[in-house]
Parts: structure tokens; sequence; C-alpha cells
């Protein structure tokens, strides 16, 4: 699954970030959604825009519900059981799956987060910031 030296990608506003494409899976009703997430060491978890609950077919205050502190303060996160798909980006090369785990669903969220304890605690992360390019591989 190694990503080598692969560029962070152009958010605008002279940002760029270290992003992979992802599928998310409810494995209960094979709802999916495409998108990226970022790779975020900040992030404990990971986690997903409530707006994307009912498209994976989700019922999101079904979840289990738990106060997280976030970047924006305090707010109300819902677990639910959620299959990940990480693809390279730049090949689009299906790379690793993520099963079946719980994963909280944020209102006020934007973006998918690729938190540490469920995701980045996996791999070795370099990151390689003044050349903006990153690194991902299995211990």
């Amino acid at each position: 699954m190694p990503i080598r030296e692969c560029p962070f990608t152009f958010c605008g506003n002279d940002i760029y970030r270290p992003i992979l494409p992802v599928r998310i899976i409810n494995p209960h009703t094979s709802g999916n959604y495409r998108t990226h997430g970022i790779i975020d060491t900040g992030a404990d978890e990971c986690a997903i825009p409530s707006a994307y609950a009912p498209i994976l077919g989700h019922n999101l205050q079904a979840g289990q519900t738990k106060r997280i502190r976030t970047g924006n303060g305090v707010t109300v996160a819902y677990a639910h059981t959620t299959k990940f798909e990480i693809f390279h980006p730049e090949t689009t090369e299906l790379l690793y799956t993520m099963e079946d785990t719980p994963v909280d669903f944020l209102p006020n969220l934007n973006v998918v987060l690729l938190g540490a304890n469920n995701f980045l605690s996996r791999f070795i992360l370099t990151i390689d910031y003044p050349n903006k390019r990153f690194s991902i591989k299995y211990p």
C-alpha cells in the first residue's frame, strides 16, 4: 500500500493539504459515497460530515451519541459502523480497506477527516511540509 512522495492537493487560497480519495460504505445497506479525506494528525478519530449519513443509509441520530471536543468547541457526534476504502491519489488504485469501524458523524463538518486512532495509527506517515509531499506505508 505504500504511497511515496505524493504531492499535497491544492485547496485554494494558497493552501495545500495531504488528501486521499476514499469511498465510505455503510456495511448494512451497501450505501456508499466517494469523496476525499484529509490526513489530519490533529484529529483523534476519523470523522465524517453528518450530511453523508442519509446518503449512506444511516439514521444519523440513531448512532451512538457522544460529546467531543473539536477545533470549534464541544459538539455532539453520532458513531455509526462504517467501512472505508482508501485509494491512491495518483493512480486511483484501491490500497487499503478499513473494515467495519465505528466512525463519528459530525454536524457542521464539511470534509472527511482521517484521524489518528482508527486510521493513522495503522501506518507510518511522513509529511514533508516544505516540499508539500507525503508518504504513507505499513510498519
